[in-house]
């Protein structure tokens, strides 16, 4: 064995090195090589194991590694390989394993399907194009297939379903078309599918159903429509699998319209008019609304325009004893927490609703302002990721916002108590979350909205570990063209970007700061204000200094005893790209930092995938 992974090496691998005929093991992963992978390779024919991962090797794969016929694992991944796997792939009988992730490579020989005893078949974010050929031949041993983040075309084989092994399949990120396969209700064993951001069409067959071991299973982002199934492993999703498609119905828990009936389906056009005329004449009353205000009542409080506005766009008014019968006068026993504005409370309408309710402290600087702001940025905006506002509530003894109950707590809360743990996967499923509220803050309307205060006490959690941001008390919403303001409220210590205190400049750049402040703090357990950090070290100086050789020190030690033991190459790794990202978003210098729309977009789908790789890592 001759293993000399993780030592900064750098160079390339010598040809001689197929002078070691009896060598059985040869890890060389996580190092600084490059060049070309040597044919000499295919000399060793005692080789068993081979791993090259995580260097900068370039070319094509040699041919001469199908000599290596005792070969039962092949890792070359995160390298800069390009062309295609050798055809003669197939003559490495006994491999069992193959990773060749993030990767250039561009095309998968039809000879690789002959592989007999592959079980773990891994080719992600590569370039591969073209069509799976529906002829391949089916594998009775492959437990694991990941092809997404290719470039992968045509439809979805049939013979899939003779797969009879596979407990993940993920086709994710790809250009699939046509229908999903029925036969896909063969794989009994499968407990993870992922078809999503595809182009899809058609129904989810109803074979799928008897998928009974399935924990996860994501269609969003295609074409699909028809009716959901309801049988099975269906009973236990959420919409976040159904999102984005042409017109989902079935189970409203889904959000997703209900099955129609042949009656409703022939009065189409009376449902649309009954819809459209309301909307119009709401539309008539709104404008002559707007109009005699403005005309009698133009000195009117900014706030209760604001407050007002909400009996116009469907949210009902709420009175201030409601609000007192639904918080028990605002007992103590239903105080949720308190931040800089007011205080939040647990509440119960009358209806049975279960809210929270936002309350303003009058008493405090700046108070109604904040409030105006809050109320205008909840008002226009409608994301998942965001905390949904109900309605609202002014009077002169109380400013309220009665808001969607998140009933799992803040990442705050889930960090720091002694009773939870977020495993890896609920972590990194957070962060995408909070990424998308940010990537619809800055893209998602005309005017963009910076939050200016994220922090952990401020991504709430609903029942499905779905993340919410929330607080836009001292949010600024920039005009339109415009990427940056001055301000003189700042956000809080630790996770605001430099330039707010030295220069108080507003932009989505700090809000990218705090993200990366968010994504340290998120898998290390360290708060950037901890008392073991001072004007000499801080968060993001403690976590640069220690990637990459000592990463599995300063993370979380509750992450790291669920993951048991199992799985920690893979998991440190996926470590290593967050931290660094959260570096990356944390620059001293603003322009320096990830542009939101490019890179929290790109981020945003590589965490995505990582939850496909996790979910095996951490079970």
């Amino acid at each position: 064995m001759l293993s000399v992974s993780e030592n900064q090496l750098i160079g390339t691998i010598p040809k001689e090195i197929g002078s070691l005929r009896n060598l059985t093991i040869l890890s060389l992963s996580n190092n600084n090589l490059n060049g070309n992978i040597p044919s000499t390779l295919g000399e060793i024919e005692s080789l068993q194991r081979l791993y090259l991962g995580g260097n900068n090797f370039h070319g094509s794969i040699p041919n001469e590694i199908c000599l290596l016929s005792n070969l039962g694992e092949l890792y070359a991944e995160q390298n800069e390989l390009s062309g295609s796997i050798p055809s003669c792939i197939e003559n490495l009988r006994g491999l069992q394993e193959m990773d060749l992730t993030h990767n250039k490579l561009a095309f998968i020989p039809s000879s690789l399907w002959n592989l007999e005893t592959l079980r773990y078949l891994s080719l992600s974010f590569n370039s591969l194009g073209g069509s799976l050929d529906p002829n391949i031949r089916p594998s009775r041993v492959l437990e694991i297939m990941d092809l997404s983040w290719n470039q992968i075309s045509g439809s979805i084989p049939r013979v899939i379903g003779s797969f009879q092994s596979l407990t993940s399949l993920n086709l994710s990120r790809n250009s699939f078309s046509g229908p999903i396969p029925n036969t896909m209700g063969n794989l009994i064993t499968l407990d993870f599918l992922d078809l999503s951001h595809n182009n899809l069409s058609g129904q989810i067959p109803k074979s799928l159903e008897a998928l009974s071991h399935i924990q996860y299973m994501n269609f969003s982002c295609n074409k699909l429509a028809g009716e959901i199934p309801n049988e099975g492993p269906f009973m236990n999703l959420t919409s976040r699998s159904f999102m984005e498609n042409e017109a989902f119905c079935g189970n409203p828990i889904l959000k997703v319209p209900p099955r129609a009936s042949n009656s409703s389906k022939k009065s189409k056009i009376k449902i649309n008019f009954r819809y459209i005329l309301p909307v119009i004449a709401l539309t008539l009353i709104f404008s002559i609304g707007v109009y005699i205000v403005k005309r009698n009542h133009g000195n009117n409080v900014q706030s209760q325009n604001l407050i007002d506005s909400y009996a116009t766009t469907g949210h009902r008014m709420i009175s201030y004893l409601e609000l007192l019968r639904a918080t028990d006068d605002f007992s103590e026993a239903n105080l949720l927490g308190v931040g800089s504005c007011g205080s939040v409370y647990k509440g119960v309408l009358s209806d049975g609703t279960v809210v929270a309710v936002k309350v303003l402290n009058l008493q405090l600087e700046g108070a109604f302002r904040s409030f105006d702001v809050e109320c205008k940025v909840l008002r226009t905006t409608r994301h998942r990721n965001l905390v949904g506002v109900i309605t609202a509530c002014s009077n002169p003894e109380l400013r309220a916002l009665v808001l969607h109950y998140m009933s799992n707590g803040s990442l705050e809360m889930w960090l720091y108590s002694h009773n939870s743990c977020l495993n890896l996967l609920q972590r990194i499923g957070i962060m995408i979350d909070v990424a998308l509220a940010l990537e619809y803050l800055y893209y998602g309307q005309l005017e963009p909205v910076v939050h200016c205060d994220l922090k952990p006490s401020n991504v709430l959690l609903d029942e499905d570990m779905v993340a919410h941001v929330a607080d836009f008390g001292i949010a600024k919403i920039l005009a339109e063209n415009k990427t940056a303001i001055q301000t003189r409220t700042l956000g809080t210590i630790g996770y605001i970007a430099p330039e707010y205190g030295s220069e108080g400049r507003v932009s989505t750049n700090g809000d990218i700061y705090s993200y990366g402040v968010m994504l340290l703090e998120t898998f290390t357990r360290k708060k950037p204000t901890d008392e073991m950090f001072s004007a000499e070290i801080n968060l993001r100086q403690w976590v640069s200094a220690s990637l990459p050789n000592k990463i599995m020190e300063i993370v979380d030690g509750g992450l790291l005893r669920m993951q048991n033991g199992s799985g920690m190459v893979t998991s440190q790794s996926i470590l290593l790209a967050i931290l660094e990202l959260g570096l990356e978003c944390t620059s001293d210098i603003p322009v320096e930092r990830s542009d939101i729309k490019k890179e929290v977009g790109v981020q945003r789908v590589r965490m995505e995938n990582l939850i496909a790789i996790v979910h095996f890592e951490i079970k």
